[in-house]
């Protein structure tokens, strides 16, 4: 059986990263991270690569974006979207603070 060193005072921590990884799990979600991570892309590229109905692409920037892990801009008509570097590398350190 594994046994688990964690710190289980700081409730705070575990409930961000927990949430963080519910967040990510998703495949389609995990697709777009990867497609930001290179650089800054408007929708309409998200939707090429993605193959999804343009709904369920909305619906995941907007849970990306509702945990700020994406930031957006609109220039003219278009939406730019971009990984917010911030607030990944946070949850990257809680994560690695808690299986250290």
């Amino acid at each position: 059986m594994i046994k688990l060193d964690c710190d289980f005072n700081n409730k705070s921590d575990l409930k961000d990263v927990a949430g963080f990884l519910k967040i990510i799990s998703e495949e389609n979600r995990l697709k777009i991270l990867c497609i930001l991570k290179k650089e800054e892309v408007c929708v309409c590229v998200i939707l090429k690569k993605l193959n999804i109905a343009q709904n369920l692409v909305s619906h995941h920037l907007k849970v990306l974006k509702d945990f700020e892990l994406i930031k957006s801009r609109k220039e003219g008509q278009r939406v730019y979207y971009s990984i917010n570097k911030k607030e990944v590398n946070e949850y990257n350190s809680l994560l690695n603070k808690i299986l250290k």
